[in-house]
């Protein structure tokens, strides 16, 4: 074919080839975006504890413990003062600069929690370097105290169907929150009441979002606990709040124990070793 005596016949050649070429493109963008964005029944998202399902009215208190010490000591009197046990979730660092502090918080009676080691966003981890983030931390408790810990907050709240699968198979518990307090924000002490106090979703089962590094949280936790004691609520650390076993997930990430399973009683509570005699250890059972 003489492509100069043809100049509209090449330019239909053209125009069919860029139109093919554009339908192979948007036929395989499509494709993509389906799988990344749509689960499959071999790929459905994994979530972690938001909340639990009870009838019971009472919540869980957290605490994220990665940075600062200076309010720890104050916080642990506050909590002891209005007899209420928490959670505290620590980075490796954490416990590596204030171990005498981790100590504080287990004879208190407080559960020990992991935060990871060093504070990394878990999703952009390979699943090794998942649980050595885990494992670090893990390890610190249990020479420090003897404890082996089953509770884990991803810092950030980041996390992937990868981290959910690599903490389960270490037997911990991936815990998140439902009620945020935005301490870390440092708009003052009256928002952080205010926030946890009348938050859309604080109810039966609820996790509650605190740090103990945060500016104002001291001189608010106090109103907190009162005004959630007002409203009927019993607060108690995570390990008591969620099940351990025989339960399901709904899509919001709420604990749901299974039909016909009897509720837990209370978590007995056990010895680690001498250094901790006479103080409760958190449950260390998995599911």
């Amino acid at each position: 074919m003489n492509y100069d005596e043809n100049p509209t016949k090449v330019y239909r050649i053209v125009k069919y080839s860029l139109f093919l070429f554009s339908i192979a493109f948007f036929l395989f963008a499509g494709s993509k975006l389906l799988n990344d964005t749509i689960p499959t029944a071999g790929k459905a998202k994994k979530l972690p504890i938001y909340c639990v399902d009870t009838d019971e009215k009472k919540v869980a208190l957290s605490f994220d413990a990665a940075w600062g010490n200076e309010d720890t000591a104050n916080i642990l009197e506050i909590l002891k003062r209005n007899d209420v046990r928490v959670t505290f979730f620590m980075t490796g660092e954490w416990m590596g600069k204030y171990p005498d502090d981790v100590k504080a918080i287990l004879a208190a009676g407080h559960d020990l929690a992991n935060h990871s080691e060093n504070h990394k966003q878990m999703s952009k981890l390979s699943a090794e370097e998942c649980r050595t983030e885990l494992q670090k931390a893990h390890d610190r408790v249990k020479e420090l105290t003897g404890v082996e810990m089953t509770l884990f907050r991803p810092p950030y709240g980041d996390y992937n169907n990868t981290l959910i699968e690599v903490t389960n198979d270490m037997g911990y518990h991936c815990v998140q929150w439902d009620v945020d307090s935005l301490d870390w924000k440092d708009y003052g002490a009256d928002a952080i009441i205010n926030k946890v106090l009348n938050h859309k979703h604080l109810g039966n089962g609820s996790i509650i979002l605190m740090h103990n590094g945060a500016k104002y949280t001291p001189e608010a936790l106090e109103a907190v606990i009162l005004g959630l004691k007002e409203k009927g609520y019993t607060l108690v650390p995570i390990s008591e709040l969620i099940y351990k076993e025989n339960y399901e997930m709904d899509h919001e990430g709420r604990q749901h124990l299974k039909e016909g399973t009897v509720t837990p009683g209370p978590l007995p509570t056990a010895l680690p070793d001498d250094r901790t005699k006479g103080t409760p250890m958190p449950q260390t059972n998995a599911a």
